[in-house]
Order: structure tokens, then sequence, then C-alpha cells
């Protein structure tokens, strides 16, 4: 009485969840970066709430110690901008900004804990922005967008060494 062979099914490699081979200490800096946007963007909402009815009077003040005449176009610009916060609807404020954080925070947790899915979703969120980032620094060269774009880009790169790096691995290993 032998045993009856059973066939054996083929082997399916599942997706790994977890990058073992990433540094941890990497992606947990730019984990702390989103996650302190994510704060910023509440912060922020928080900020705009609290004087949304004082927007118009704020911009004019900081046009008046700028020195900046209220004749300019990009100063009537401020002005209107100003005036349509103030009527802007408390719950659109932190509806956008909530949503916002939660997006951060998300990746931030997915990174802290090195899930590969975070690294995609910071690649590809992060590629998203450059176009935008990169007209900012054309439009007005000064150093916050230019430190906000290569911020952005080192992380950009950064992840993409991962991934890159990770599947050139697979590759290696099931060849």
């Amino acid at each position: 009485m032998g045993m009856a062979s059973t066939p054996t099914k083929p082997h399916h490699h599942l997706p790994q969840a977890v990058d073992e081979h990433a540094s941890k200490a990497g992606l947990r800096m730019v984990a702390v970066f989103e996650a302190t946007k994510g704060v910023l963007a509440m912060v922020l909402a928080v900020i705009l709430i609290a004087v949304r009815h004082r927007m118009e009077d704020l911009a004019e003040e900081l046009l008046y110690h700028l020195h900046i005449g209220f004749d300019q176009r990009w100063a009537q610009a401020l002005l209107h901008g100003a005036n349509d916060l103030s009527y802007m609807k408390i719950g659109t404020v932190l509806g956008v900004a909530m949503a916002y954080a939660a997006v951060r925070f998300t990746e931030a947790w997915g990174l802290w804990y090195r899930r590969v899915w975070a690294e995609w979703f910071a690649l590809l969120s992060g590629t998203l922005y450059l176009p935008i980032e990169i007209v900012k620094v054309v439009q007005h060269w000064h150093w916050l967008p230019i430190s906000v774009l290569l911020i952005n880009l080192a992380i950009v790169l950064y992840m993409l060494e991962i991934r890159v790096r990770e599947i050139r691995l697979h590759r290696q290993q099931h060849v």
C-alpha cells in the first residue's frame, strides 16, 4: 500500500508587504517629514479659520509694512484672495486640511513601518508634485520654492532607488 502522490501546486510568490532591505532610518526620516506636512496643514487650517474675518485687513497690513503699492497687479490678487478666504466656509477649510493630513499621516505610518505600498505611494505622490514645484521655482526664484523642490526631488529619488533596488534583488533571486 503505497502512498498516493499528491501533485504539487506551483509556488506563487506573494508580494512583499514589508521592505526588509531599505534603511529604517531613511524611511523614518521621510515619514517624519510627511507627518510634519500633515500637522502643518492642520495648523494652517486652524489659523485660517481663526483669522478668516480679518484676512483682508491682514493682507492690507502686510502690503503696507512691505511698502508695496495697492495698485500693483499681484497686490490686487493678494487682496482679492484674502477677500475670498474671508468668506470660505469653515467646513471646507477643515475638510480639505483633514483630507490632506489624513493622506500624509497614512503615508507616514506606512513609511515608519517600512510598508512597500507606502514607498510606492511616496514615489507617486512626490512625482505628481514635481511639475508644479518646478513651475513655482521658474516663476519665483526664491529660497522657499527651491527648498521645497529640492526636498521633494530628494525624496522621489530616494524612493525610486529603494524600489528599483528591490525589483533588481527580486529578479536576481528568481532567475
